[in-house]
């Protein structure tokens, strides 16, 4: 399990961490591992702009955030492969009358799959997301196909030996330096190395065609 309740795993995120209780992170929704606010920061989201969310997961961690700095006049795509997860943030966004909010059907594996406009985006995010899948270039080859030019791609996931019962173990942790090297081919730069917290990493790759 990974944290934030995807099709991808468990995730659990937030602003601080105290005290650690495995069932508190089975079952709390969204409030200990990760700021999204930090990862905001470093991805230089701001008004108007649209991006995607792959492996969102049915609290909306990071997607109702997002939502309210782009403004009506941006657009948060909430990818994940779970009809039920969509179903659920959709209903979120129209209780909330979040317009910008557009819940979206993807196998992140599959490239071509997400129905999304070629490089329409200006983020792509994926969040404790990665470690889950076999094929992990795919995934970063259909953000590559949804960017836009001068775009960024922002990637956390859990470190190596983080200690914690949940998450990516041993082999199941992503290696940053793979994503970096596949950057380099294809024309993405890295902004940025930093902790997204006690037990995770991420990095910002910048796209320059």
């Amino acid at each position: 399990m990974s944290g934030r309740v995807t099709s991808y795993g468990l995730l659990i995120t937030g602003f601080r961490f105290k005290c650690l209780n495995v069932l508190d992170i089975m079952y709390h929704s969204g409030h200990k591992l990760i700021n999204p606010y930090l990862l905001f920061e470093k991805a230089r989201l701001a008004a108007n702009m649209q991006i995607a969310d792959f492996g969102c997961g049915d609290t909306g961690h990071l997607v109702f955030p997002a939502a309210k700095i782009v403004g009506e006049d941006g657009l948060v795509y909430a990818l994940d492969i779970l009809k039920a997860v969509l179903e659920t943030i959709g209903k979120r966004a129209r209780q909330n009358n979040f317009t910008q909010v557009h819940p979206v059907w993807s196998d992140m594996e599959r490239v071509g799959g997400a129905a999304i406009p070629q490089n329409s985006l200006d983020i792509v995010f994926f969040v404790n997301s990665l470690f889950h899948c076999e094929n992990k270039i795919n995934p970063l080859l259909e953000a590559k196909r949804l960017l836009k030019n001068k775009a960024r791609l922002l990637v956390v996931d859990w470190k190596k030996n983080h200690g914690l019962p949940i998450g990516a173990q041993g082999d199941q942790t992503i290696n940053f330096d793979s994503i970096i090297n596949w950057g380099k081919k294809n024309n993405f730069a890295l902004q940025e190395k930093f902790p997204a917290g006690k037990y995770h990493s991420g990095i910002v790759l910048y796209r320059h065609d």
